[in-house]
C-alpha cells in the first residue's frame, strides 16, 4: 500500500515512526529492516563506553571516579550499585563547595562523548568538574555531599531510543546528599542536535541554579517556568 502524500510530508519533520504504510497486515519490508537496524542501533549503545582520555583531552586532568559497579553487565542488572562511589573514590574528593559538574556515562555513554563537552564550554562557569564511570543518576548526590557542594549539575546519557543514541540529560540538585529522591531534582531531557540545543540547555541550567539558590530547593518545588527571554514566565 502507498504512503499518502500528507504522510509523507509529515515525516519530513520527525524522526519519529509516522506514516510507514503497510504490506497486507504487516509493515513493509523497508521499514521492518529499518526498524531492525535502528534497535540494534539502541542495544549497541546501551553497551557503550566512555572514552574517558579524550575527554580529559579537551576538560583537562579533572578526577575519574568510579562506581561500585564491577561491570556493564553487572551495571545493567544492579542500579543500586551505579548509586554509590567506590569507598577510596569518595575518601579523596575535595572540599570544594559551590556548584559541581558530574559527567556520568549512564545508559548511553555516546550521547555524553558527544554533548557533555559542548554544554560545559556554552555554560562559561568555573565550576569543578568530576568523571564518575558506570554512574547513575544518583551518584551525584554523594559526590556533591563529599566534596561540600551547594548545587550538584549531573550530566549522564540518557536511555537510547529507535531515533535516537546520542541524547544526554542534565539533574540539579541542590544541597545534595545520599537519600535523595528524583522528586528533588530538576531534569534538562534530550540535548542533542535533533533536540535541546546547548546552548539553551546552559541557559535553563542557569536560570534553574539561580531559582534553587533563591528557593533553597529543586524538583518539584521549584517550577520550570523559564521563557523565551530567559525571564519568569507571569
Amino acid at each position: 500500500m502507498s504512503v499518502p502524500t500528507l504522510w509523507r510530508d509529515l515525516r519530513r519533520f520527525t524522526q519519529a515512526r509516522v506514516g510507514i504504510g503497510r504490506a497486507g497486515n504487516a509493515v513493509p519490508t523497508s521499514a521492518h529492516l529499518d526498524f531492525q537496524e535502528a534497535h540494534a542501533a539502541a542495544r549497541d549503545a546501551v553497551w557503550s563506553r566512555l572514552d574517558v582520555d579524550a575527554l580529559r583531552a579537551e576538560l583537562g586532568p579533572i578526577p575519574v571516579l568510579h562506581s561500585e559497579v564491577e561491570d556493564r553487565r553487572s551495571y545493567l542488572l544492579r542500579p543500586d550499585l551505579g548509586r554509590r562511589l567506590r569507598a577510596a573514590d569518595r575518601e579523596a574528593l575535595p572540599r570544594t563547595g559551590g556548584t559541581v559538574i558530574v559527567i556520568a556515562d549512564g545508559l548511553c555513554a555516546s550521547g555524553v562523548q558527544r554533548q557533555a563537552v559542548p554544554l560545559i564550554r556554552e555554560l562559561k562557569a568555573d565550576w569543578p568538574i568530576v568523571i564518575v564511570e558506570q554512574a547513575r543518576v544518583a551518584i551525584g548526590d554523594e559526590v556533591g555531599e563529599a566534596m561540600g557542594a551547594e548545587a550538584v549539575v549531573v550530566l549522564i546519557g540518557e536511555r537510547p531510543g529507535l531515533s535516537a543514541q546520542d541524547s544526554l540529560g542534565v539533574y540539579l540538585t541542590w544541597q545534595p546528599r545520599r537519600g535523595r529522591s528524583d522528586a528533588e531534582r530538576n531534569c534538562i531531557s534530550n540535548i542533542r542536535p535533533g533536540g535541546i540545543s546547548v546552548a539553551d540547555a546552559a541557559a535553563k541550567i542557569h536560570w534553574l541554579l539561580r531559582g534553587a539558590r533563591a528557593l533553597g530547593a529543586t524538583g518539584v518545588a521549584l517550577k520550570d517556568e523559564m521563557g523565551p527571554s530567559g525571564m519568569a514566565l507571569p
